[in-house]
């Protein structure tokens, strides 16, 4: 890694611990500070590293998707901007989406889908994701529409995550599914918290699962990038 990579990645672990220290000692305010520059760090880190595809579709909805996550963690330190917040993060799991669609060494046939053994597959993230729904959804109220379209997105995204397996190297699947997985774990802590139970140490969790999530999901898109390189040279 070069210095100013490195410099961000290390901004990066500054402010997710940070963040992580308000939270522990209930200092909510300064997380006004705190939460924004987490992603913006790890933006910045994006872009210092893939300067070698620097106008390419991929780096520019992966740093959209870390643009939009960054938008979304501000809304959310306000409670009353939640469905702005929804709004941000969903466009995220969009750009998330078409970049690992990008992230792929080979070419999706639809003529070659074999559609039920990908439904089996994707079986139990569809079992958690609709018992998660059924415990949150009589709080839902006027949200539930934006939070079934939300939902479907996010499925979408870590459905997407599972279907890069064998399409490109170990690491980065691994990194990033794992990642995508994290996030939706996120997620559904988030929508737990505020629409079934509230969770003790519930931020900590939500926010540790985050972090870590976004982190392996930039890094399993590296690890792709390197590959390519790699062969390329």
């Amino acid at each position: 890694m070069r210095k100013k990579e490195i410099l961000w990645l290390y901004v990066f672990l500054f402010t997710s611990l940070a963040d992580i220290s308000m939270i522990i000692h209930a200092e909510i305010n300064y997380r006004y500070f705190t939460k924004p520059l987490i992603m913006l760090s790890l933006l910045l880190y994006f872009l210092q590293s893939t300067k070698l595809i620097k106008g390419s579709l991929l780096r520019i909805t992966v740093s959209a998707g870390l643009f939009f996550s960054f938008l979304g963690d501000a809304l959310l330190l306000n409670k009353d901007l939640f469905l702005y917040g929804l709004g941000a993060f969903f466009m995220t799991h969009v750009c998330y989406i078409i970049a690992f669609k990008l992230t792929q060494n080979q070419t999706l046939n639809l003529f070659k889908v074999n559609f039920i053994k990908m439904f089996v597959y994707n079986l139990p993230l569809y079992i958690l994701t609709a018992f998660i729904y059924f415990l949150i959804h009589a709080q839902l109220n006027e949200l539930k529409i934006p939070v079934i379209i939300y939902t479907m997105a996010i499925v979408m995204m870590v459905t997407m995550a599972r279907e890069r397996y064998g399409r490109t190297n170990n690491s980065s699947f691994w990194q990033l599914f794992i990642g995508a997985f994290l996030f939706f774990i996120s997620d559904s802590l988030l929508a737990l918290d505020r629409f079934f139970y509230p969770i003790i140490d519930g931020d900590l969790y939500i926010m540790g699962t985050y972090i870590l999530g976004q982190l392996l999901i930039i890094m399993g898109i590296r690890s792709h990038l390197l590959q390519v390189h790699k062969a390329s040279s």
